[in-house]
């Protein structure tokens, strides 16, 4: 059927990524919600022959499948909980009901006390995973410190001392400034990060009004942990930006996945390429490559981003692998000529577009002139994230063959 050959499609082409899967009926509703580690290698699993009869008969009313991509595993886990919490899935009756699972308890007090319990009466969960649901609390309490203790101590402990409780027990945060803590952190937990990340950002601008630099610097880097929780921007922000690109560039489908080459070379030595990918919006960091230029030696820009991209894309078509929606070039014309003459080479008609370093001018394959985008298009912002992050992971692999090099490795 057709829908099954649609399905199998978007699975080989899932990335390997942590993340939530939530499988959809004919009508749109959500009949089941997982999270992966490496979301491909799950879902692929639902193709295998021999499937327990709940899973098959799950596989029979599924006609969609939409991916969700987290920065990591345990941040996934609460991405999967809030969903199961808010759809109540059909599939996922069993772990709604069952009370063996973790849960989030915040205790009823004027500074309430945030722990794990075994409970399900009035707490957050259940989750899948105590130990993947202990780290993401960890990585919540470096940035929102909170109270754990089961009974309030007359003095303050170690987590006061290394930034991870506001110490109420001695006075040191009013009730009124904890309970927007808790109430922050509620918004995690309940994986409306975008909300919250709207809500700092303007008690940010009201900090900066009022000149208090040091808290507006506190609530920048919350913002920060916050949107490594959420995996970017919003849904709703990279949908603007994907939806923007397709228009600017004239894509015939929507980009969703990217992905973006750099080069790094100091005179010619240790010269190395790098290929990000983003998936719909969002880095997909279990698919990034790195490439160590082998075809000639010295300063070369063009012939090593020639190099790196005839390998990435003559592998591909030798092991029948996807091939991306849009490929992006940390460069100008020029390299841009480079790398479509490589594609031309191997008889792929790929989207192929380039940022020029110094005045951001956005070339694409096929026009001879750069293209207009205004300063602060989502389309800019999204490609500047990709070349940014091309730059990054293309300069961390120089560095190291530079430090393997100096210690003789």
């Amino acid at each position: 059927m057709e829908y099954q050959e649609t399905l199998k499609e978007k699975i080989l082409s899932a990335p390997d990524s942590p993340g939530v899967y939530l499988m959809r009926d004919a009508a749109g509703g959500v009949l089941y919600v997982g999270k992966a580690k490496a979301l491909k290698k799950r879902l692929l699993s639902y193709l295998s022959p021999g499937l327990a009869s709940k899973t098959a008969a799950l596989m029979q009313k599924t006609r969609d499948l939409q991916l969700k991509l987290s920065p990591s595993e345990d941040m996934a886990l609460l991405l999967e909980a809030s969903l199961i919490r808010e759809l109540k899935p059909r599939y996922n009756v069993s772990l709604r009901d069952d009370k063996s699972f973790p849960f989030v308890k915040i205790s009823r007090e004027d500074f309430p006390a945030i722990y794990i319990t075994r409970r399900k009466d009035d707490a957050i969960g259940p989750y899948t995973n105590v130990g993947l649901l202990k780290n993401a609390l960890k990585i919540i309490r470096g940035s929102f410190a909170y109270r754990s203790c089961k009974r309030m101590p007359k003095k303050s402990c170690i987590y006061h001392r290394i930034n991870l409780c506001p110490a109420p027990c001695i006075g040191g945060i009013s009730q009124k400034e904890y309970g927007r803590v808790i109430d922050n952190i509620v918004l995690i937990l309940e994986g409306k990060a975008d909300l919250l990340i709207r809500k700092l950002t303007e008690l940010m601008r009201d900090k900066s009004r009022a000149m208090d630099f040091e808290a507006a610097a506190r609530v920048r880097d919350q913002i920060a942990v916050l949107s490594e929780i959420a995996c970017g921007p919003s849904g709703l922000s990279r949908e603007r930006e994907l939806g923007d690109l397709k228009k600017r560039l004239g894509l015939k489908n929507l980009p969703r996945r990217i992905e973006g080459f750099d080069i790094s070379n100091i005179s010619g030595h240790y010269a190395v390429g790098s290929m990000v990918s983003f998936y719909y919006g969002s880095p997909d960091k279990n698919n990034y490559r790195r490439f160590r230029i082998k075809s000639f030696q010295g300063i070369d820009d063009y012939k090593m981003l020639a190099e790196v991209v005839r390998r990435r894309y003559t592998r591909l078509v030798r092991e029948g692998q996807a091939l991306p929606d849009l490929l992006l070039i940390d460069g100008g014309k020029g390299q841009l000529l480079s790398a479509s003459g490589e594609l031309k080479k191997l008889n792929l008609d790929l989207p192929l577009a380039g940022i020029a370093k110094k005045k951001e001018y956005v070339y694409a394959s096929g026009r001879g002139r750069p293209l207009n985008f205004p300063k602060d298009a989502p389309a800019l912002n999204l490609i500047r994230r990709v070349r940014d992050e091309a730059h990054r992971f293309a300069l961390a692999y120089h560095h190291l063959l530079r430090k393997k090099a100096l210690i003789g490795r």
